[in-house]
């Protein structure tokens, strides 16, 4: 399925400009990507989707790519190119999946089922969020049978905690991911600025007012009393008291297999092995989180020596071209999760955004494995790239 699919893509781009006069609706560089999206979004979407923590100094994720530099290898034959990539044991067609990003009802007024729906059209996996616009059972529908993971907030809320890991097997996802670098908000500067929370507005808590738990604590429905509701997600919202023990409750109630995301130390992916995690997630949230921490990059390769072969490691933070992809996978990554570029899709194009941005990514990659001489995804590795301070100078 996914040999050429690069050079399926600009044939059709070049023949459509050429013969039709049609150009692409949405640009092809992220840069051009992200000023469009700007464009489209409020201020207050703006400064949640692109903004991060503090003085932003944990965006390096994203200049940490260019210090890895890919060595071409010619003649060697990748005229069918594997693009296939196994995560928790599950093939998927590509090495790219669409990350955990809350909130998407800010940004167009479909919200995750746009996602979803260009999910669905490529194969792609997604891993929705616990803060979505959307329930998770209206966004697995939506995905039918496109891999598909639930992204798990820990409630301090045991009833709440235990209902939305029942309700996500239920409704049919193939894995949880526990996102453990969030016990609370990162310090956000330009929604401080802004004086803007977007959950006091009611979004990004489907799965909270639809939630039979949730619901049984109130004294009136959401939809009766949705500021008292409000008030209590963010009462119950987060736990900063959780520790390595408590995550054998997550293993108590889904059989599901579990990664844990937002790991950056190796003696963390040690011990979420240890706990009996199948994977971890090798992640700064977007930069999102912590200012001034190890990038996801620098800390990828110690995470990949830590756990070895024993669990999947997917890579996010950073990720804005095949060639980044390429890098990731090379250094030990299995798959990697794409963030704000498809985001910004939604906000300018909702399905149809998506779908162009998810598709470029894929070509890209596509094409820089065949023109750095690989031609297997699963077989990249580090043999493949030098960092810069191995360049002589």
């Amino acid at each position: 399925m996914s040999e050429q699919f690069g050079n399926r893509k600009l044939n059709r781009v070049y023949r459509e400009g050429m013969f039709d006069g049609k150009t692409p609706e949405f640009p092809a560089g992220y840069e051009d990507l992200r000023e469009r999206a700007h464009e489209a979004m409020s201020e207050e979407a703006h400064a949640y989707v692109h903004g991060g923590a503090g003085a932003e100094e944990t965006f390096r994720d994203e200049q940490d790519f260019s210090e890895w530099r890919i060595v071409p290898r010619m003649l060697q034959g990748v005229a069918d190119r594997d693009l296939t990539a196994e995560v928790l044991g599950q093939e998927i067609d590509y090495p790219t999946m669409v990350t955990p990003l809350g909130v998407q009802g800010m940004v167009h007024e479909e919200g995750e089922l746009a996602t979803a729906a260009a999910c669905d059209e490529l194969n792609v996996p997604f891993v929705l969020s616990s803060l979505s616009s959307n329930s998770m059972e209206d966004v697995s529908e939506a995905l039918g049978d496109t891999p598909k993971w639930f992204q798990f907030y820990w409630s301090s809320d045991e009833a709440i905690a235990r209902s939305f890991l029942n309700r996500a097997e239920a409704a049919g996802y193939d894995a949880i991911v526990v996102t453990v670098d969030a016990p609370t908000l990162g310090w956000r500067e330009r929604l401080i600025d802004r004086g803007y929370y977007p959950f006091l507005d009611g979004h990004g808590i489907a799965n909270y007012f639809s939630d039979p738990a949730f619901r049984d604590q109130l004294e009136a429905p959401p939809e009766a009393d949705p500021q008292a509701a409000v008030d209590h997600f963010l009462d119950i919202f987060g736990d900063s008291s959780l520790t390595w023990d408590d995550l054998e409750f997550v293993f108590e109630h889904t059989d599901l297999p579990v990664l844990i995301k937002g790991v950056l130390h190796p003696d963390d992916a040690r011990r979420a092995v240890a706990a009996g995690a199948d994977g971890v997630g090798v992640s700064t949230h977007g930069g999102r989180q912590v200012d001034g921490s190890i990038t996801a990059l620098e800390a990828l390769p110690g995470i990949v020596e830590a756990v070895g072969d024993e669990a999947t490691v997917t890579f996010d933070s950073g990720i804005r071209r095949g060639s980044d992809v390429y890098k990731a996978l090379a250094l030990g990554a299995d798959a990697c999760l794409v963030g704000r570029p498809f985001v910004y899709g939604l906000a300018l194009g909702g399905a149809d955004g998506v779908h162009h941005v998810l598709e470029n990514l894929i070509a890209n990659f596509d094409l820089t494995m065949g023109l750095a001489g690989r031609d297997a995804a699963a077989d990249l590795d580090r043999g493949s790239l030098r960092h810069e301070s191995e360049l002589p100078p």
